[in-house]
Formats: structure tokens, C-alpha cells, sequence
């Protein structure tokens, strides 16, 4: 009995997450494994950070040739450490396998976000002092509300993955504007650190205002639902149309990320960033709805062919778009090299399909007597951007020699995009783990060798004709789609407080006054007005109250022992009616001049990027957290990580299935391609 009460005495301690639906953060689920290796990282980032900013002060303070030597060798070592952890991170966000459905082993992994890292808080010291020197109120009375408070965030932290979590982090970000007009002001420091690991670099982000946090909850509400759409089961249509909606709301959220907070000083939140990862989500999306029209198999039918091909043309465009993003600066020296690898191979195998269907389309099908000429023609000239010269679309679908020789360059053009996928594969260390990408990659090459003997003719002469491009084109166009679970309505934990509208952080009143009021033939001498708190008007000088200190504006907090912050001015008239000539004490507060200098604004910085990661928590030692009164070092220029330095034939066909059911450098150039069986011809459901 002892040891069960223990245990759950522990666990009780440990998932506090249990009252805000948190996910234990000490399970051992892939995931969850996953997130504490990303922590650990995180910590020994910062640990390397801290040695490098010693070295470095050191060597710019000392004139000793051999300590400059000795700090020299010790900042190679360091800068080594920060390579071979950076590499460690970039594998971490590769590890796709981790967030795809167990029972999905015919389909190509698809990418989704990892969370985003913070450290604890304690807001308990701060938020009673505050509730203490601003409200003049207890703050040891409001212990119940502080804990409910941090209790949210620390479930925040590891979200489940599921709609409880994305409920949680939109009701934990629904508060932070309460929370924010009623703690901190434009007028103070509130000592309160809100650090952020970068979920591409792991460098650690430190600021003393909300934005941070409101920016990084965004992302991992963006990150839970990129992790919903890899989950789904696309073998079947309702995970496919799971998929295609948790990949849209994801763009959405990410998009609403990249509107609202524009200036957030983290690589992975800035707007070259977000834009890449919005365009990825909506390629994903893409890829879902292509998956979607092939999964009931497609016809072998020219107008079907031809649909399906341009539908496929579309998710190679949108691929290619992605890639051309992630190539650009600043995204190529974060972004990882396997997600720049998984969208080149993507625009490669798509763009091949597209060529294969309209090469069947072509081959396998010839214009009948019975076929409608016109129809066909239309539908060959949408599908073509420019045809050979002197060839109309009427000549190839007439002429059966053309057609063979249109056909077989589009087999041709697939077998080269099939082998440049699978050259593009060999070329990523992580790729190579992806055994069901390999096997799709060899399964849509051989189909398409195997087209190409089926049309061959020794006695032919090779033609070295270029398939004519495709016009990408879909019915289903992939959209951002902001969820509606993102928008949650909360009840203040500090509504005890007062309405927000008079008692909030940017306001400033007076102590509050205790006044007596007395009754001169039911005249209190004043009038009220206001919903709530209720103000005084028209005072008249003479009268009792205005001689105990009452002044006209001030508005009343208390009756007896009554508190009134949240009284209309009927209920306060009803407590007022009966006061009889010995009066009743009211507390009154009186509004003071909010024109107070603005303090000086912490700016974040990070050496060799300007005004973009902040480096005080550095100097924030851990083990000091919960003291008052909290040094922080000069944040100094030499804190640099280097990166400018760096360079950084049969009645259906179906998509082929598989048969079973680089690191980012600190100091040296980053090259583009780092150096790193069985075929199902059948083709079975994608």
C-alpha cells in the first residue's frame, strides 16, 4: 500500500499535465523519446554557448601568447561540440519515420514539425509582488490562481497528439493576453524570462515580454497538426481527407504566425521560414489529394489518363516551389538537407508520373471510329504547353506513328525522372532509412521500364524527340484553412482582480481610501455611473464624503466588506439605499497619469546575427531562479556563431506501392549534396 501511494504521490508530481489533458512527458513513445532527445540537445547547445563566451572573453582580456594559445585550442573543441550537436538536431528534425502511421507502409513519408522546447517558469514570486505594489491586494490569496496558471504551461509542454492537445495550447495562448494586460506593464520589468529553443538550430531565445510566447505556441499548435496529417492512415479515404485537413490548418495557424507576429527574433519563426513551411504544408495537402483521386485505382481511360497526369504535374510544381524556397537565404543554412532532399525527389517522381500516364495514354489507346475527335483534341491541347514544331494535337492523335513517337518520349522523359529520384535518394544519409521510399522510387522506374519494352522496335531508329511539357492542373487545390479550435474562450484565473478595462498593468490608481458615507435625507451627497467598477459623478463639495477625501472619478472598489470591482451601478445603489446617518465605509481608488517615461527595451541579440536571438539566458543561471532579485551579464558582441561565414496494361492502373505492408556546420562552408528488391509491376493501391 505504501509503494502504490508513492507511485502515486510521483506521478501526480510529475504529470501535473493531468488537470489541462498534458501527455506524461516521461512516456516512452517513440514521440516523446524523440522531444526528450531534442530537449537534451537543447541544454547541451547552451552549455557549448556558455564555454564559447567564456573563451572568447577570456582571450579578448588576456595579452599572455600562451593563454591566447591554450584559449585558441579550447575554442576549436567547443566549435567542434557545436558542429557534431547541430548535426545531432538536423537528424532529429529527419526522423519522419517517428510521426508516420504504423500501419501506412505503402506510402511516401511525409514531413512534419517537431515542438519547439522552452523551460519552466515559476510566475509565482513575481505576479504576488506585482498583485501586491500594483493592486495593493494580497498576493498570497491569489496562490490557487498562479499555480492553475503555471499548471497550464507546464502542460503545454508536451501536448498530447490529439485535438485535447491543440484545445490545449489555444486555451494556455487565449490567456496570455489576459495575462499580459494584467501583469505586464509598458512602465516595468516584471523579471520574468520566457526562453525558446529554435527547433532548426536549438539556439536558445530569451525575452522578457509575451510576444515569444505567443509566437512559439502558434508554431507548436502548427507543428501538433503537421504531426495529425503524417499520422493518418492514407490507405484509407478517411485518413486521407484526415490528412488533407490537418496539413491546411497547419498553413493556416503557420500563417497566422507569420501575419500576426512579423518581427519574432527566432530563425525557425522568421518570415522566409514560414513562408517555406507554409508552401510545405500545402504540398503535403496536395500530395493527399492526388493520393485521394488515385486510391479507388485509376481508369485506363485516355481522358482519365490525362486528368490524372496534370493533377500529378501539380503536386510536382508545388514540390518544385518548396524547393526553390528552401535553396534560397537565409532558409537554406537551417532548413534541414533531408527535408531539401525529400522535395527534390517529390519533384522529380511526380513530374515523372505525369509523363508515364499521358505515355499510356497515347500508347495504349488509339482514336476510334466511335471516340469523339473533338473531345480529344481539347483535351490533348490543354494538357500541352507547346507542341513540336509543325505537329498539331489533331496530327498526333490521327497519325498512330506520331502518336507512338510523342508516347515514347514521355516514357523516356519518366524513366530519366524516376532515375534522377533515385540518384537524388542516395545522395541524403537519411534517406537511406526510408526503406518504402526506395522501394515506390524502384517500383514507378520499373514500371515505366517496362512500358518502354512493350513499345520497343528493334528495327526502329532511335528518336531523341523531347516530351512535350505538361500543364499542371487540379480540380482540388490545396488552401489554408485557419481551425476553429484554435479559438477558445476563457474565464480569467485574475478576475478577482477587477475588470480588465480599469485594472490592468498599462493603468495606474492610488491606494485604496477608505471614505464615510453618510445619508442627508437620502442624499449621498453624489451619483454613480458605469457598469462595472462603478464611478462617481457629480459630487457635490459640501457634502460628508467629499470632506472625508472623496473626489469626482474615483471609483469604488468596496461597500463594508463587500467588494464591488464587478457591481452595475443598480446593485450598488441597492447596498447604498439603506445607509442610515451613522454611514458605511466605502474604499474608493482615484486614476493617476499614465504619462510615465518608457523604460529602456531589452534588445535581443546574438553575435553575427543582429537583432535576431537573445543571449541573457546565458548569464541566467538556473539554480538563482527563484530569487527576487536576478543579475543579468552585459550582453557582449563576441557571443557569434559563425554563420556568415557559412556557404552553406490491364482495365485500371494504380500507383506503384512497396512490398511490404548533413549537418550544418559553424564555421566551414555547408555544400548543397553532402556525400552519404523487389518490384511490384502489378502496381498495387497506392
Amino acid at each position: 500500500v505504501d509503494m502504490f501511494i508513492c507511485i502515486v504521490q510521483c506521478n501526480s508530481n510529475l504529470n501535473i499535465t493531468l488537470k489541462f489533458l498534458g501527455c506524461n512527458p516521461f512516456a516512452q513513445t517513440g514521440r516523446s523519446k524523440l522531444q526528450n532527445t531534442r530537449a537534451s540537445l537543447n541544454q547541451q547547445i547552451i552549455k557549448q554557448m556558455r564555454m564559447r563566451a567564456g573563451a572568447e572573453n577570456l582571450l579578448k582580456a588576456t595579452s599572455n601568447s600562451k593563454v591566447k594559445e591554450m584559449v585558441l585550442l579550447e575554442l576549436s573543441y567547443v566549435n567542434s561540440n557545436l558542429q557534431l550537436l547541430m548535426s545531432e538536431l538536423e537528424g532529429l528534425n529527419s526522423s519522419v519515420e517517428v510521426y508516420q502511421n504504423n500501419q501506412d507502409s505503402a506510402n511516401i513519408p511525409l514531413i512534419a514539425l517537431g515542438l519547439k522546447e522552452t523551460k519552466e517558469v515559476d510566475f509565482s514570486t513575481p505576479f504576488k509582488d506585482f498583485i501586491l505594489e500594483h493592486y495593493s491586494e494580497d498576493g498570497k490569496t491569489f496562490e490557487d490562481e498562479i499555480a492553475d496558471f503555471m499548471d497550464l504551461r507546464q502542460a503545454c509542454r508536451t501536448p498530447s497528439r490529439s485535438e485535447a492537445g491543440v484545445e490545449l495550447l489555444a486555451k494556455y495562448y487565449s490567456h496570455l493576453p489576459l495575462i499580459e494586460s494584467r501583469f505586464f506593464s509598458p512602465t516595468r520589468q516584471t523579471g520574468i524570462f520566457f526562453t525558446w529553443y529554435d527547433s532548426f538550430t536549438g539556439v536558445p531565445l530569451c525575452q522578457q515580454n509575451l510576444s515569444l510566447e505567443k509566437a512559439s505556441i502558434l508554431f507548436n499548435m502548427a507543428a501538433l497538426y503537421s504531426q495529425f496529417g503524417t499520422r493518418a492512415n492514407r490507405q484509407t479515404l478517411t485518413g486521407l481527407e484526415e490528412a488533407v485537413s490537418s496539413f491546411q490548418k497547419a498553413a493556416g495557424v503557420l500563417n497566422n504566425l507569420k501575419e500576426t507576429f512579423t518581427h519574432t527574433p527566432s530563425y525557425d519563426m522568421s518570415p522566409a521560414m514560414l513562408s517555406m513551411l507554409i508552401r510545405l504544408m500545402l504540398a503535403q495537402a496536395q500530395e493527399c489529394l492526388f493520393e485521394k483521386i488515385a486510391l479507388p485505382g485509376i481508369r485506363n481511360q485516355f481522358y482519365s489518363l490525362m486528368k490524372v497526369a496534370q493533377e500529378a504535374a501539380k503536386v510536382s510544381e508545388i514540390y518544385d516551389q518548396v524547393h526553390q524556397c528552401m535553396i534560397q537565404t537565409p532558409v537554406k543554412d537551417n532548413v534541414p538537407f533531408f527535408w531539401s532532399t525529400m522535395s527534390q525527389i517529390k519533384t522529380n517522381h511526380y513530374r515523372s508520373m505525369a509523363h508515364y500516364f499521358v505515355a499510356s495514354a497515347l500508347l495504349d489507346h488509339q482514336l476510334g471510329p466511335g471516340d469523339d475527335e473533338d473531345k480529344q483534341e481539347k483535351t490533348l491541347s490543354q494538357v500541352y504547353d507547346s507542341l513540336p514544331e509543325g505537329c498539331t494535337a489533331l496530327d498526333i492523335l490521327k497519325n498512330k506513328d506520331e502518336r507512338q513517337r510523342i508516347g515514347k518520349a514521355h516514357i523516356r522523359r519518366a524513366i530519366f525522372g524516376h532515375e534522377e529520384a533515385l540518384r537524388i535518394y542516395g545522395l541524403c544519409k537519411n534517406t537511406n532509412n526510408l526503406e518504402v521510399l526506395q522501394e515506390i522510387l524502384k517500383a514507378s522506374h520499373q514500371r515505366s521500364v517496362n512500358k518502354q519494352s512493350e513499345n520497343e522496335n528493334e528495327e526502329e531508329f532511335t528518336d531523341y524527340l523531347e516530351a512535350p511539357k505538361i500543364i499542371s492542373k487540379t480540380e482540388h487545390k490545396a488552401e489554408m484553412e485557419f481551425p476553429a479550435a484554435a479559438k477558445v474562450k476563457v474565464i480569467d484565473f485574475f478576475q478577482r482582480l477587477g475588470p480588465q478595462s480599469v485594472f490592468s498593468a498599462k493603468q495606474r490608481w492610488t491606494a485604496p481610501r477608505t471614505i464615510r458615507v453618510r445619508s442627508d435625507d437620502r442624499d449621498l451627497g453624489f451619483t454613480l455611473k458605469g457598469d462595472s467598477p462603478v464611478q462617481v459623478v457629480s459630487l457635490d463639495p459640501l457634502c460628508a464624503a467629499a470632506a472625508d477625501g472623496l473626489k469626482e472619478g474615483d471609483y469604488i472598489v468596496a461597500v463594508g466588506d463587500t467588494e464591488c470591482k464587478w457591481m452595475s451601478v443598480s446593485d450598488m445603489m441597492r447596498l447604498l439605499k439603506d445607509i442610515d446617518e451613522e454611514g458605511i465605509d466605502i474604499q474608493v481608488v482615484s486614476m493617476m497619469d499614465n504619462s510615465t517615461a518608457m523604460p529602456t527595451k531589452s534588445a535581443t541579440f546574438c553575435g553575427n546575427l543582429p537583432k535576431t536571438y537573445s543571449m541573457i539566458c546565458l548569464a541566467y543561471n538556473e539554480d538563482d531562479k527563484n530569487s527576487k532579485s536576478r543579475k543579468v551579464a552585459k550582453k557582449s558582441s563576441f557571443l557569434s556563431w559563425g554563420l556568415k561565414n557559412k556557404m552553406k496494361s490491364a482495365s485500371t492502373l494504380s500507383l506503384p506501392t512497396a512490398d511490404k505492408a548533413g549537418a550544418l556546420p559553424w564555421n566551414k562552408p555547408c555544400p548543397t549534396f553532402p556525400s552519404s528488391s523487389s518490384y511490384n509491376n502489378d502496381s498495387g493501391l497506392y
